[in-house]
């Protein structure tokens, strides 16, 4: 099991972050968290990479910024709340907090870092890959808002994973990443909806998210 730690970010912001693993594991990874905040499943996909596959992990509380130790429920009015909370906090403070997160993984000795997010981490991996060059490879799980910055160029290998029945991400959304960067590895799982990776939301798609995974997983192990 993980532990509660806490960082600082160069902007002297002060928040929680969850980490797990072990500081001498192989590969170093940041998990940046949904809309909900950093939830029982945010953290369960943080012990399952650092017990199943070898990392070390943090997850940053990006939340603490606007509402210290906030995790909302997986229903409408925890998202109306999320969404409040994001439009308070800026880029730059997102940016800030998830390099924290790298700095604190370096001083471990990870030369390499890397970044997977979802849904709203989605977003920020996406930007923190192509507006820092703190990371070595990021991907994202059903990331709303990439295809209005995707004109900007990731400094890092990027995978990127939708869900093929999304009604927060249409199509046109992800063709307009596909055009826009040719060289970003795209999946569209069919079947699956918004969410289908976290097993407490009624989205959750097994086969996708076991697909999705594994993929990660692999382009993890390749660039880090």
């Amino acid at each position: 099991m993980g532990r509660l730690i806490s960082l600082t970010a160069s902007d002297t912001h002060h928040f929680s972050a969850y980490e797990a693993g072990e500081p001498s594991a192989k590969h170093a990874l940041v998990v940046v968290q949904e809309i909900f905040g950093l939830t029982d499943h945010i953290r369960a996909v943080c012990d399952e990479l650092a017990d199943r596959h070898g990392y070390h992990v943090v997850a940053p509380a990006l939340f603490d910024r606007e509402k210290r130790d906030a995790v909302l429920p997986y229903d409408s009015e925890g998202m109306r709340e999320g969404l409040a909370l994001r439009a308070r906090i800026s880029p730059d403070g997102l940016l800030a907090d998830v390099t924290a997160s790298a700095h604190a993984l370096n001083r471990h000795g990870h030369q390499k870092v890397g970044i997977l997010g979802f849904c709203w981490g989605g977003l920020v991996a996406w930007e923190a890959a192509t507006r820092t060059r703190e990371f070595a490879a990021a991907a994202a799980w059903y990331g709303g808002g990439i295809a209005a910055v995707s004109h900007e160029k990731p400094h890092c290998p990027v995978q990127l994973h939708f869900g093929g029945e999304d009604d927060h991400i249409p199509h046109t959304d992800i063709n307009t990443v596909r055009e826009n960067r040719p060289e970003v590895e795209i999946f569209v799982y069919d079947e699956a909806g918004h969410g289908f990776g976290c097993d407490d939301r009624p989205s959750f798609n097994k086969g996708a998210r076991d697909l999705a995974h594994e993929r990660s997983m692999t382009f993890f192990a390749s660039h880090l």
